[in-house]
């Protein structure tokens, strides 16, 4: 199982980027090992709750003492997931500005949730571990929990410099997302854990990438213009079309 979870992740890291882009993005945008450990730490537990006994076992106590204790279930995780990252497109709209602008900073968020998606959907493919419900055998990793970690990362990343409690915000409402996963029995912790390793680690892995991204979308301005003009000859209605080089 775990070498299974090892050879999806290369595959998919060979599949969206090369070697030479790996290495210009680290090399304008140096990797630091201390940014890597808590999102694999919380990765790590995850994926060895899979096959441990100890860790399957303080999930089904987790479960049971959920099950036990509410009767209804909110679904504000369906939301929250998607607050943290939204968060830094409000505050930079009542003119609290980020580190990025609206283009830069886009392009991170896309290639951060690329990464995610992939990720997740390529575990869950190989896991097949049972929700807590029954539903499903796609629990493992939780993407709601995934999404809104990759989601208080990027917040942190904007807003850092301008206040550290913007960033401990949007980390507040990914952990609640996390729990409410739990709380609606759709998710166990391990699931949590690792998505939400995966989701920072998401993100810090876009702003890596990203000097190397902007050089292959922005070579070089185009010098190609573009014109479309409606016209009618009294029989024909029409656009007509320009293009200069």
């Amino acid at each position: 199982m775990l070498k299974k979870i090892a050879l999806s992740l290369l595959l998919l890291s060979n599949a969206l980027f090369s070697q030479e882009q790996l290495k210009d993005s680290l090399k304008t945008n140096p990797l630091h090992y201390k940014a890597l450990i808590a999102p694999t730490i919380l990765i790590g537990y995850g994926v060895i709750g899979i096959e441990s006994d100890f860790l399957k076992g303080f999930n089904a106590e987790i479960k049971e003492e959920v099950n036990e204790n509410i009767d209804k279930r909110i679904t504000i995780d369906d939301f929250t997931q998607y607050l943290p990252a939204a968060s830094v497109y409000g505050l930079n709209a009542i003119g609290v500005e980020g580190k990025h602008d609206f283009k830069d900073r886009s392009i991170i968020l896309a290639t951060s949730y690329l990464l995610v998606s992939g990720t997740v959907l390529g575990l869950k493919s190989v896991t097949n571990v049972e929700r807590p419900d029954g539903s499903s055998n796609n629990s493992f990793p939780s993407g709601h929990t995934a999404t809104a970690f990759a989601g208080a990362e990027f917040l942190w990343q904007e807003y850092k410099d301008q206040s550290i409690w913007y960033g401990i915000a949007g980390y507040v409402v990914a952990t609640g997302t996390g729990l409410f996963r739990i709380y609606n029995d759709r998710h166990w912790l391990t699931d949590v854990a690792a998505g939400a390793g995966i989701g920072i680690l998401c993100t810090k892995t876009a702003y890596w990438l990203y000097p190397s991204i902007q050089k292959i979308l922005f070579k070089k301005e185009s010098t190609t213009k573009l014109s479309a003009a409606p016209f009618y000859n009294g029989k024909q209605y029409g656009i007509g079309l320009n293009c200069r080089f």
